[in-house]
């Protein structure tokens, strides 16, 4: 038997900008992070979304369009719907379009969409009482976004979710010292050295999956996973950790989320190593060195952190008598 035709289309890098959406307010406290809350005076997003079904074959095979959805439909279709949409949270957002569209157009079969955070951050005012936060004036973030990704299919019974993951993208952190990379295998082909103390550069994508999928939305917020605070859980591990290894640095960090936020199965990572190469080793009356960019290679890793991995871990903690 032949694998069943793949019929899909969609559209790219629609961007959103809402003012003055519903805030996030409620979330849990944790220890590693100060964040409480997301404003989400400006909230902003780029959305992927990719539809499919049987009955837009002919478009492909005959040019028959009278059973397709215009991109730029679409992007209208999304845009307005950010208008509408009464929630606090892009996964909750997107899990909306997608309902909302598969509602509007029968002969669709599946849609999924991903949602890219487009940030902003707070700027400063002078006040009579000094520098505070601004509530009006917004500065365009370059850093790591957060994003959400959701599939949905046409059932019998409705519609249901056959797929969503949560994440946060391009985290890049820097550890000065603290850091080595040893006893590896050295044979004909081993150029590297050994190191006691070296920078790590680090880039992160982190991404992670809810138990159930309806914690994801954020409508009930203390069961909700801020991106903010799994940034801020991996720059705090960082911190702590004598790091072996970029490959046990991202196992203690899912660990961490997992502990932090029971209502997850699985922490996934895609990390990369762009460690400066060094330019000055010695520099006098100084502990600084000089360093420049990596040559292009650059060494990657692909994981993901489980539950059973979260009880191991700590029985081995426990064992001997680590973080006490």
């Amino acid at each position: 038997m032949g694998k069943e035709r793949f019929v899909s289309y969609g559209k790219g890098d629609v961007f959103a900008y809402r003012t003055f959406l519903k805030p996030l307010v409620g979330v849990k406290q944790i220890p590693e992070s100060h964040f409480t809350e997301r404003s989400n005076i400006v909230f902003g997003v780029n959305v992927k979304v990719e539809v499919g079904g049987k009955k837009l074959l002919p478009s492909f095979t005959e040019g028959d369009n009278r059973l397709v959805v215009a991109t730029d439909s679409m992007k209208n279709f999304i845009q307005r719907h950010l208008g509408s949409y009464q929630g606090s949270t892009i996964e909750g957002f997107i899990q909306y379009v997608g309902e909302e569209f598969l509602k509007k157009y029968e002969h669709v079969d599946t849609i999924k969409l991903i949602g890219e955070e487009v940030p902003f951050e707070t700027s400063t005012r002078l006040s009579v009482n000094g520098l505070v936060e601004s509530d009006v004036v917004f500065k365009h973030s370059r850093n790591e976004k957060a994003v959400a990704q959701i599939e949905m299919v046409r059932t019998q019974s409705g519609v249901e979710v056959v797929e969503q993951n949560s994440g946060i993208l391009d985290l890049q952190l820097i550890k000065v010292r603290g850091n080595s990379f040893i006893g590896f295998i050295r044979d004909e082909y081993t150029t590297l050295p050994e190191d006691n103390n070296r920078p790590l550069f680090i880039y992160l994508n982190i991404g992670w999956e809810y138990e159930d999928l309806e914690n994801s939305t954020g409508v009930v917020p203390n069961l909700y996973v801020c991106a903010e605070q799994v940034k801020d859980i991996a720059s705090s591990v960082f911190h702590e950790l004598e790091t072996p290894s970029i490959q046990y640095l991202i196992y203690l960090i899912g660990c961490r989320v997992l502990e932090r936020f029971p209502q997850l199965k699985e922490v996934n990572f895609q990390s990369q190593n762009h460690t400066w190469d060094s330019v000055v080793e010695d520099i006098p009356n100084s502990e600084g060195k000089v360093y420049t960019e990596p040559r292009p290679p650059y060494g990657f890793q692909r994981f993901s952190v489980t539950k059973e991995d979260l009880q191991q871990n700590k029985e081995y903690a426990d064992t001997n008598n680590l973080f006490k």
